[in-house]
């Protein structure tokens, strides 16, 4: 008797039809990788769904004009006029993701700013592609600028508080000319590279990615062209120099044990440059998750530094 033919396994089968269609879509890959990149850093509009209230905070609304008609979104909570916090945001969120950790520092006394980069939140729009370093560094400087001119705090002891993206921005703003805080603190970043960062940001899911580009050999095209393309929009220098301010103010690198975008090695290579940098890795802790995995600890932790960096 004949034997019958063996068939062959639908897996299989599924797996070459994905093949089939990520090589047809290849045409569309740099395209799409392309927008990734622009979307990273004008990423789409989110209404807040929180306020400062909401967590027992005073808030007054500001709006920091950084261009004409543009202006930087910021709710200040006052507390002491001798001690400031700046706070940031993550890429692709608003203020609103930082309230928990100002209300750590405003029950501690200080004074709280919390502001939305250009593109987030409820800021203004900025449609550059290049540049975009300075431009969102020039956000920092411009609240800091502010506070310190317009709002009375000239002679006040000012630190900055990043979360991954705005600690790129945050440590940028150091180059700028005229520009100084007294400490800086960093929540889940800066890494020594960019790029890694990125890619590790679209393979958490961070970044839309369609099914037709998600497979091979067109979802490797995607990544290199966002890779490329989006340090190549910030056209900065990373990482930043060692001498002047960076070798003066004091600053803090915060880390997950368990972030997998930005791991503690990656921090670590970048604040071993900096003979000043602290660093501190949050046992058991995601990415950006250190409050919230264990908030006694966290804020112990920056408080801490706070207190002698800010006195």
């Amino acid at each position: 008797t004949q034997m019958p033919e063996p068939r062959q396994k639908p897996v299989r089968n599924s797996a070459l039809r994905s093949r089939a269609l990520s090589v047809a879509a290849l045409p569309l890959a740099p395209l799409y990788g392309a927008w990734l990149a622009y979307r990273a850093f004008h990423p789409r509009r989110r209404a807040p769904h929180e306020s400062p209230r909401d967590h027992g905070l005073p808030g007054t609304e500001l709006r920091i004009p950084f261009a004409a008609r543009k202006y930087i979104h910021a709710w200040l909570c006052p507390g002491s006029e001798r001690k400031v916090v700046v706070l940031g945001h993550s890429m692709g969120t608003d203020k609103t993701r930082s309230l928990g950790h100002a209300k750590f520092l405003h029950d501690a006394g200080y004074t709280v700013c919390l502001f939305d980069h250009r593109n987030h939140g409820a800021s203004s729009v900025d449609r550059a592609v290049l540049g975009l370093g300075d431009r969102f560094a020039s956000d920092i400087t411009a609240v800091v600028s502010h506070l310190r001119g317009g709002l009375g705090y000239g002679p006040a002891r000012i630190a900055v508080y990043g979360f991954t993206f705005s600690c790129f921005s945050s440590m940028w703003a150091l180059t700028h000319e005229g520009f100084s805080v007294d400490a800086l603190v960093c929540d889940s970043g800066p890494g020594h590279d960019v790029p890694p960062l990125l890619r590790k940001s679209l393979e958490a899911g961070m970044f839309p990615l369609p099914g037709l580009l998600g497979g091979e050999p067109s979802r490797s095209v995607v990544t290199g062209v966002m890779c490329a393309l989006g340090p190549a929009m910030v056209r900065a220098q990373w990482p930043p120099p060692t001498t002047g301010k960076f070798a003066e103010i004091p600053l803090l690198f915060m880390s997950g044990e368990r972030d997998d975008i930005v791991p503690p090695s990656s921090v670590d290579a970048l604040a071993e440059r900096y003979d000043q940098a602290e660093t501190h890795v949050l046992p058991n802790a995601g990415h950006l998750l250190g409050l919230e995995t264990d908030p006694e600890a966290y804020a112990n932790v920056v408080l801490d530094f706070l207190k002698r960096a800010l006195g």
